[in-house]
């Protein structure tokens, strides 16, 4: 399987969506690496330019290489630590939006959910199946707008599986657009990224208590 490899992405001086004293949150492009991967033409990734411009910052949790929108940073060890539990505990509420092949339910505010356990397809890494061994996996879902064959989902992971949303969407049958790894090739081809981004976070703040709410706009 030919794996995606990271685009050249112009250096930008770089805008937080979200600045405060203890925590950071930047929008980051489709293509660019959370953090270093396996290669020289891998070690361009997202940390190592916000370190650029604020060297304590500490990455708290990852997109994957394909996925656009909210990473959140720390800027200490302790801060780092706080906010890595609460998501490990799903105190993070997130929500992401994404466009699909076909029309998996009618536009509306009903919400549906995916219940199926996620695992690693060890003989064709980094790929995860819908499997009974798999760990649970929970998303919530609905269709926000649909036309020629498109549609618009608004998705919520209550839990947070290595390509959660991109397995469940698959396995209902309307993999993401523009998918390299889950979507048959011409839904793969029919954009020139995976039309998945993470649009919002909501958090309540480790030292005042206080809800924060970061947003970003979609690109697409």
């Amino acid at each position: 399987m030919q794996l995606p490899t990271a685009p050249v992405i112009p250096h930008l001086p770089l805008t937080p969506l979200h600045e405060d004293a203890h925590l950071l949150a930047f929008d980051k492009p489709s293509g660019l690496l959370c953090v270093p991967g396996r290669g020289e033409d891998k070690q361009d990734c997202l940390i190592h330019r916000v370190q650029q411009q604020w060297p304590e910052t500490l990455l708290i949790h990852r997109l994957d290489m394909s996925t656009s929108g909210i990473v959140l940073f720390a800027r200490s060890p302790e801060m780092q630590r706080a906010m890595s539990a609460a998501f490990a505990e799903r105190r993070v509420h997130k929500i992401y939006e994404a466009l699909v092949a076909g029309s998996p339910a009618e536009p509306g505010e009903t919400w549906h959910e995916i219940d199926a356990p996620i695992h690693p397809d060890w003989p064709r890494r980094p790929i995860h199946i819908v499997d009974p061994a798999g760990k649970p996996s929970l998303t919530r879902w609905r269709v926000l707008a649909s036309a020629n064959g498109v549609s618009r989902v608004e998705l919520q992971p209550i839990t947070g599986r290595t390509h959660q949303l991109r397995v469940h969407l698959q396995h209902l049958g309307f993999p993401i657009l523009g998918d390299p790894l889950y979507a048959p090739e011409s839904v793969q081809k029919s954009t020139p990224r995976l039309m998945l981004h993470a649009r919002f976070l909501q958090l309540s703040h480790p030292t005042s208590g206080q809800q924060v709410c970061i947003a970003s706009n979609v690109p697409f």
